[in-house]
């Protein structure tokens, strides 16, 4: 097929000797079968912002830095330098988080680099050698189901054990290779430790499974293994070996009002103090 001209620098560079054809389009970006030499690849186009329907981009990027000082008042300013650096920023957190997961043992595309806003990665296969399809396209039986969700339940143990939530997990962006599931499609993975919203994006990761899962093994659907994980996670106490029941222990103590409104006071004060020091800093 022609080149496209998102391409062309890779293939300039030699990175990419052939596009083989377009594999999908989605929300964020279009993906194409690439040829690097005797390899199989897959090179994922990022879409620009103004293309791209994925929604609350800014609560995904909540905890995320740049090192530089410049680039970091850019950004919050919403120049146009600054928001060339979020389109950064965003593209990056991918790759990052690729390698990072790679290296902690998950199961995700192995990334090669990152250039002029393409992802050039593995292409995952299955056991033919054709694309491995989305798990949300393969028909399972109860047990497949149960075994592909334990399995994925470790993977997500270990990424957040290596600080990392997926942040928007679905049986959309899984696929099965002859080994089992998958995960791709990372750009919007989220730092643990530094996000406010991260207990309720992992959350939602592991309840989008066990909706998914428990069209096939119903037992599934109503497990709260996400709070679980969760709990054990702040409290220190979560590794890749500990052993989950799906289960969490209802805490009956009565809510503590007037703590709850003191921390709000607090928080509405901290909010206006940090808009009186942008205010002074834009002066």
């Amino acid at each position: 097929m022609k080149t496209p001209k998102r391409l062309q620098p890779l293939v300039d560079e030699g990175m990419i000797d052939e596009v083989l054809r377009q594999l999908m389009s989605g929300k964020e970006a279009t993906v194409y079968v690439v040829r690097c030499g005797e390899h199989i690849r897959c090179a994922k186009v990022y879409k620009e912002a103004s293309q791209r329907s994925f929604k609350q981009a800014a609560a995904y990027q909540e905890g995320r830095t740049v090192k530089n000082s410049r680039q970091a008042r850019a950004m919050e300013k919403g120049t146009k330098y600054g928001r060339k650096m979020q389109e950064e920023v965003w593209q990056s957190a991918e790759v990052d988080a690729l390698y990072k997961l790679a290296a902690a043992g998950v199961r995700v595309p192995k990334p090669y680099i990152c250039f002029e806003g393409v992802l050039l990665m593995d292409l995952v296969m299955d056991a033919d050698g054709d694309v491995a399809p989305r798990l949300n396209d393969v028909a399972l039986s109860r047990e497949q189901a149960l075994q592909y969700h334990a399995r994925l339940i470790e993977q997500v143990v270990l990424m957040l054990c290596a600080g990392i939530i997926h942040g928007d997990l679905s049986e959309f962006n899984i696929l099965v290779d002859e080994h089992g599931p998958v995960i791709i499609d990372l750009p919007q993975a989220i730092n643990a430790a530094g996000n406010m919203g991260a207990a309720a994006m992992l959350e939602r990761d592991v309840n989008n499974l066990a909706i998914y899962f428990g069209q096939y093994a119903p037992e599934l659907a109503h497990t709260q293994y996400g709070k679980e994980i969760w709990k054990l996670y702040v409290a220190g106490l979560l590794t890749p070996e500990t052993p989950l029941t799906g289960r969490v222990a209802q805490d009956k103590r009565p809510v503590n009002v007037k703590a709850v409104i003191h921390e709000i006071a607090l928080a509405k004060e901290e909010a206006e103090e940090e808009q009186q020091r942008r205010a002074a800093n834009t002066n």
